[in-house]
């Protein structure tokens, strides 16, 4: 955390899908106190000094933009470190995200046995004791469709049953964010049910199913698509798939891996075009983010990356080497408005797993903030209180 007082000003900001110039904040106590525009942040301090005060032209340039601090409810590692290895390892990979602006994360686990996964649950819920930066778990298997594995081992794949669910929703101790199921599966409406009652978010990923079935999960509770247009039936113009009926329902939000290999620019695009407001902006990222070329592990799988590119030895994409500040600069590139494009990295994800205090710079919100330059590149990073 960044327990320091400080004013940050002459800043564009980015918050709540609007744009205000010549901005300022002042943060006490890891809190946003006060925030205006000009130079009336002089008044705001008078009567009691901060530590710290950034002027974000002499700090960024011209063109300095302040947003919150960007959350990302799907990854799966980077700096060379991979979630499912335990506490050292997430700290690792948090270290490399958050240097590119995300403050907060979700730690996804890719399908592992069920009882491996209760225990990589389970200490994902004591580390969110200590470190509020870290919003607990997403469960992307093993509740997966087999043709649609991706890069989980289609070996560990099974159906929700419901001793199953309830044994790693109570490993999680309430810190389960999201799981990831496939809605054809025997059983997936029943369990969508007790993880959405549980207190988590089920999304529809993996999966084979089509339009009317992906319509039952979201009746069923379901509120998310897991990165939207992969591991699923593509958007066709007499079969809309799962794509369509997410597109259509405005209880659900989208992932989309902005990397420019998961998606072309024009499909990110129009994705923000269909469900304006509903895209949540994810990385996917795997060890290799921020890290070199070569071979890794995903899960129990092994990943060659090439030219940042990451697959599986037999061609297919196996998450990514992304982070959130690249994945604003691909939607802005794609067309994407600025503010859309930040809600995406912030307040659409925060809502998404049930934080709706993240993810935005109000007054009286946890101080998680990102100093950009002109270039949208990463200048610095501060993150506020739990």
């Amino acid at each position: 955390m960044d327990p320091v007082n400080h004013v940050i000003h002459s800043a564009r900001l980015i918050d709540g899908g609007r744009e205000t110039p010549d901005a300022w904040l002042v943060v006490r106590g890891g809190r946003v106190e006060a925030h205006g525009t000009g130079d009336t942040w002089r008044g705001a301090v008078a009567g009691a000094p901060v530590d710290e005060i950034v002027d974000a032209v002499e700090a960024a340039g011209p063109g300095a933009t302040i947003t919150p601090g960007f959350i990302d409810i799907h990854g799966h590692g980077g700096g060379g470190a991979a979630y499912d290895d335990g506490a050292d390892a997430i700290r690792t990979a948090r270290d490399l995200h958050r240097a590119h602006g995300t403050t907060r994360a979700v730690i996804s686990l890719v399908t592992a046995s069920v009882d491996d996964l209760a225990r990589r649950v389970s200490a994902i819920a004591d580390l969110t004791e200590t470190d509020g930066t870290v919003l607990g778990s997403h469960l992307e298997g093993p509740f997966l469709d087999l043709g649609h594995h991706g890069a989980h081992d289609p070996g560990l794949l099974i159906a929700p049953a419901s001793d199953a669910v309830a044994r790693l929703m109570d490993a999680g101790r309430g810190t389960v964010r999201q799981v990831t199921i496939a809605p054809e599966l025997p059983g997936a409406l029943a369990a969508i049910e007790r993880i959405v009652a549980a207190g988590a978010a089920a999304a529809v990923g993996h999966t084979d199913a089509d339009a009317e079935t992906t319509r039952a999960a979201f009746d069923a509770g379901a509120t998310i698509l897991t990165h939207a247009f992969n591991a699923m039936p593509g958007l066709h113009h007499r079969e809309p798939g799962p794509i369509g009926a997410a597109t259509a329902d405005p209880r659900v939000t989208l992932e989309v891996i902005a990397d420019g290999v998961h998606l072309a620019p024009e499909v990110v695009r129009i994705a923000f075009a269909a469900a304006p407001g509903r895209i949540a902006l994810v990385t996917d990222a795997m060890a290799a983010a921020g890290s070199a070329d070569g071979d890794y592990v995903l899960g129990a799988l092994a990943v060659r990356v090439e030219n940042t590119v990451a697959r599986l030895l037999d061609g297919t994409i196996a998450g990514s080497t992304l982070t959130q500040d690249a994945a604003l600069r691909t939607a802005v590139a794609a067309g994407v408005d600025l503010p859309a494009a930040v809600t995406a990295l912030t307040t659409t994800p925060a809502q998404a797993i049930g934080r709706p205090e993240l993810g935005s710079l109000a007054i009286g919100s946890p101080a998680d903030a990102v100093l950009l330059d002109a270039d949208l590149v990463v200048r610095r990073v501060w993150t506020g209180c739990a």
